[in-house]
């Protein structure tokens, strides 16, 4: 699985799997042990966790989410020291620790609670999306 096939729903806790688009929406199956299915609907706010960046306080502005997870599982594995009903300077500390340049006026701390949430899932449900892939070389 790749991050590309993993989406958030606006308003919907947890992360979804895209299974296949439809006639009406995008059907989805949660990540979680339940893994029930729902049908996104167009006027639903869906985004796929590829799509997604943190903001910082670099010239580029933003990094993607994917390189934020990936450093958080270089840095920390299974054990993040933090969980998503930790103290809010506890939470701003540890995203300080994986991205130091984050933008503190634009990143809220729902958003490190949503990021330390959804890396729990995927290290659970998509452990695959951490190993580094070999470049292909023609």
């Amino acid at each position: 699985m790749e991050l590309s096939e993993i989406a958030s729903i606006s308003g919907k806790g947890g992360l979804f799997k895209v299974l296949k688009p439809g006639k009406t929406g995008v059907l989805l199956e949660s990540l979680d042990a339940s893994k029930t299915r729902i049908i996104a609907s167009p006027n639903q706010r869906l985004s796929l966790l590829s799509e997604i960046s943190i903001y910082t306080t670099t010239k580029e502005g933003t990094v993607a989410l994917e390189s934020v997870l990936k450093k958080i599982h270089q840095d920390f594995k299974n054990d993040l020291g933090v969980d998503a009903n930790s103290d809010n300077n506890e939470l701003k500390a540890f995203l300080k620790s994986v991205l130091p340049e984050f933008d503190e006026n634009r990143v809220y701390v729902s958003d490190i609670k949503k990021l330390v949430k959804w890396y729990s899932v995927l290290q659970e449900q998509a452990p695959e999306i951490f190993v580094e892939k070999p470049e292909v070389t023609k």
